[in-house]
Order: C-alpha cells, then sequence, then structure tokens
C-alpha cells in the first residue's frame, strides 16, 4: 500500500482544497500520514504540499517546507515530491529552476494532474465529499473560488483569477455531507462571501444561502467569514438577527478607516460610509461580534491617517480584531504604482500602538462577559483542560474558553464533551482566552 503525506499551508481555503483531495487518494486505498508526522521516523512514499503565496511570511513558510521535504528526500525518508497551490501558481518556472528536486508542480486549479502524478484517477462522484483535517465537529465550507477586485496590495486576484461561485445544489450537498460525518458547525468562505451569486445569478445570494444551509439537519452553528464592506448585503443582517443558527459573528477585513488610504487601496468605500456599515451592524444585529483585520504602514499612510485609524478602533471596539504590516508584493497595482516609503520599523512601531490598543478593548470585552452563562461547542481535551468555544469564538482564528477539571463530568467522560454543545459559567478573563465551569 502507498502512503502519502498532505501538508496544508495557508488559509482555510486552501485547506478545503487539501480535504477534496485527500478524499479523492483514499478513496483508492492509499494510507495517509499525519500532517505533522515526522518524516524520519515515519517513510512514506509522496510528501505533497499545498502552499501559500499571499504575502511575504506565507511564502518564506511554504519554501522552508518545500526545503524540509527536499532535505527528507535526500535522506532517503521519501520517494517524491509534489507541490500545488497559490506559491506554485504564482512562480511555476521559477520554483522549477531553483528547487529541482520537487517531483512536479500544479497550480491552483490543476487538481486532475497532481492526481495522475500520484497515480490516483479523478473520481467524479467523490467531487462534493472530502476528509476532515478539522475535529469532526466542524468544517469549512467554500462557496466561491477567486476575486473580482481590484485592491491595490492584494495579489489573490493574480493567483486565484476572478470571482467563480460554486452553485448553490453543489454546497447544499457537499454540507449534507458534511452533516451525514457529524459536522455540527460550518464556517462559510471565500475570497469575498458577500459576492456569492453576482456571477451566476446576478443578484447577491449568501442571505439565501445561508437560510437553506440553516436547514439541514446536524448543522446547529453557521458561521461567516471574509465579508467585503463595499455592497454588504442587508438581508444577512436580518437573517442573522432571526435565524438562530446563524452565528451573530461577522468576520469583516476593513483595512482601514482613512479616507485617504482606503481611496489608494482602491477599496470602494469611505471613512464614513464604513463607519456607517459598522452602525448597522450593531443596529440590526444586537450583540454581534465583529472581527476585522488592519494594515498598517500601506503606502500613503501619514501620521494623521495612523491617527484616524487608533480614534476609530478606539470608538467602535472591534471585539476581534487583527492587523498586519503592509507587505509589497510585485504585480499588484501598488506595486506597481507606489513608492514603499515607509520604513519597515515605522510600520512595526505602528503595528504595536495599534494592537496595544485593541488588547485593553479585548480585556474589557472579555471582562464584561465574566459571570454570564453561554452554550459552547467543545473542541479538544488537553491536560485537564476542556477547549471550547461560544458563538462568539472562530476556531483557530479568535481566543478560547477554557473549562477546568474541578467538574465530574471532565474527570469521568471528556472524550464524550468532545463536539458536543453544553453551558458554562464564565468565571475570569484575560485578553483573549475565558475561564469557565460547568453549569
Amino acid at each position: 500500500m502507498a502512503r502519502i503525506q498532505l501538508i496544508s499551508l495557508g488559509c482555510s481555503k486552501n485547506r478545503v482544497d487539501s480535504e477534496h483531495i485527500l478524499r479523492q487518494i483514499v478513496a483508492h486505498g492509499i494510507e495517509i500520514a499525519p500532517e505533522g508526522e515526522d518524516l524520519a521516523q515515519h517513510a512514506v512514499d509522496s510528501v505533497v504540499i499545498n502552499t501559500c503565496g499571499f504575502i511575504k511570511d506565507a511564502k518564506q513558510e511554504s519554501i522552508d517546507t518545500i526545503l524540509e521535504a527536499v532535505e527528507a528526500k535526500n535522506s532517503g525518508c521519501i520517494k517524491s515530491i509534489f507541490v500545488f497551490g497559490c506559491l506554485s501558481q504564482r512562480y511555476p518556472n521559477e520554483l522549477k529552476d531553483a528547487i529541482p528536486e520537487v517531483d512536479g508542480w500544479f497550480g491552483t486549479l490543476n487538481t486532475n494532474e497532481l492526481l495522475d502524478a500520484l497515480g490516483v484517477p479523478l473520481r467524479g462522484d467523490l467531487a462534493l465529499q472530502r476528509v476532515l483535517t478539522t475535529p469532526k465537529h466542524y468544517a469549512y465550507l467554500k462557496i466561491a473560488e477567486g476575486c473580482d477586485r481590484s485592491c491595490a496590495y492584494c495579489s489573490i486576484p493574480l493567483i486565484r483569477g476572478p470571482h467563480i461561485s460554486v452553485p448553490m445544489n453543489d454546497l447544499l450537498r457537499e454540507a449534507e455531507n458534511l452533516a451525514a460525518m457529524g459536522v455540527k458547525e460550518l464556517i462559510v468562505i471565500a475570497q469575498d462571501t458577500t459576492y456569492y451569486g453576482l456571477d451566476i445569478y446576478k443578484k447577491r445570494m449568501l442571505g439565501q444561502l445561508l437560510e437553506k444551509l440553516s436547514l439541514i439537519k446536524g448543522i446547529e452553528w453557521i458561521r461567516v467569514h471574509y465579508s467585503y464592506p463595499a455592497g454588504f448585503p442587508e438581508d444577512v443582517l436580518e437573517i442573522m438577527a432571526d435565524n438562530p443558527k446563524i452565528c451573530k459573528y461577522i468576520d469583516i477585513p476593513l483595512q482601514h478607516s482613512s479616507d485617504k488610504v482606503l481611496s489608494m487601496m482602491k477599496r470602494s468605500i469611505d471613512g464614513r460610509q464604513t463607519r456607517e456599515l459598522i452602525e448597522k451592524f450593531r443596529k440590526m444585529v444586537p450583540g454581534v461580534v465583529l472581527r476585522t483585520t488592519m494594515i498598517v504602514g500601506h503606502p500613503g499612510e501619514g501620521k494623521r491617517d495612523f491617527e484616524d485609524l487608533l480614534n476609530f478602533v478606539r470608538e467602535y471596539r472591534f471585539e476581534r480584531l487583527g492587523a498586519f504590516t503592509y507587505s509589497e508584493e510585485e504585480g499588484t497595482y501598488g506595486a506597481l504604482n507606489y513608492r514603499n516609503s515607509i520604513s519597515e520599523r515605522v510600520k512595526q512601531e505602528r503595528y504595536n500602538e495599534l494592537m496595544e490598543v485593541q488588547s485593553k478593548i479585548s480585556l474589557d470585552y472579555n471582562c464584561s462577559r465574566i459571570g454570564s452563562t453561554t452554550r459552547v461547542l467543545c473542541d479538544s481535551f488537553t491536560d485537564g483542560v476542556i477547549v471550547a468555544r461560544s458563538m462568539s469564538e472562530s476556531p483557530e482564528v479568535d481566543g478560547e474558553i477554557l473549562i477546568g477539571d474541578e467538574h465530574s463530568l471532565i474527570r469521568m467522560v471528556p472524550e464524550n464533551l468532545i463536539g458536543n454543545f453544553i453551558n458554562v459559567k464564565i468565571k475570569s478573563a484575560g485578553e483573549y482566552d475565558l475561564l469557565a465551569e460547568i453549569v
């Protein structure tokens, strides 16, 4: 029996691609080695690496992972290496020349060729099935590929191409398959989820999709990630407010608040419109949790622009906020038209200052939850502690709710709690994580 290890890097959209490929592989009797398994200790026939090429750090991680596989191949631990995904889509010729030890390079849309190289004929009847690499009770549902936006800093349209929505019937069938596998939480993702349907249905259809997903037996939570602020569909907010299965949680990368910077970013929205949108979220969906990201150090960001951003964050008090320093990506509008004139030192100083402001906001929000009772989904059990999340926390990107072992249920049957819902009372809080006890 052949044995393959698949390493998936980058975002959750990449993870979904990897899970579809894994389903094809296991259908042909090939054993899958765990992703974190040490190749020096457990030999495999092939290593398959799904790469990320979004920003400099992600590209470096992908290259480092490939070079580690090359070292294992040279040591006789593996026979072949195959690389696919965003990095190899963007730099196919350069990578072939630089790392000749790799046996095959494939782009983001060349999965059929990758499977052929692995000796795995494509089975069309498995197109909507996956092998989950997440805990079995939650999964990502990718509803579209590519992006039609033209943000100045972003290389995704160059890598993934234009926005292509997945037909709704296919998504519903895939979600039904996931529910049959025990999935209870669906995390809806795309490069721009709010654009869903415009290309094939000629109107935004995210709201209708959410409603239909909520009817699937076994699915109890549905969470939306990667929304775009310009043209946000109001019906999604109405459904979120009324449907108990739709998490009152919006992931919406705003990137900045300054009119000048937003214009240079080509975001199709200004600061006033951004503020009005946040106020609409809070009004239409009481108790909504907002997660966003910001970019500091973008070309054109002056001191006043950065102060505008700090004041914006202080005023609107996002429950979740992450940030990046600007990374110039070749081929983007920004790289071709702007001078990257802000020093790395200043970028890092601004990043640190922004995150210091946010850490206090995050702590205040978490402290406001002390004493409350909330329903959580238990993700794992480690060292006598259950790691769980409420509707307010998304996996892998947000803080967690930690439940100690003083309760007899945890001491006796922790494995029976994992993947299930329980009620807990919040006892204490830090900047990111919460401590709780079972009610």
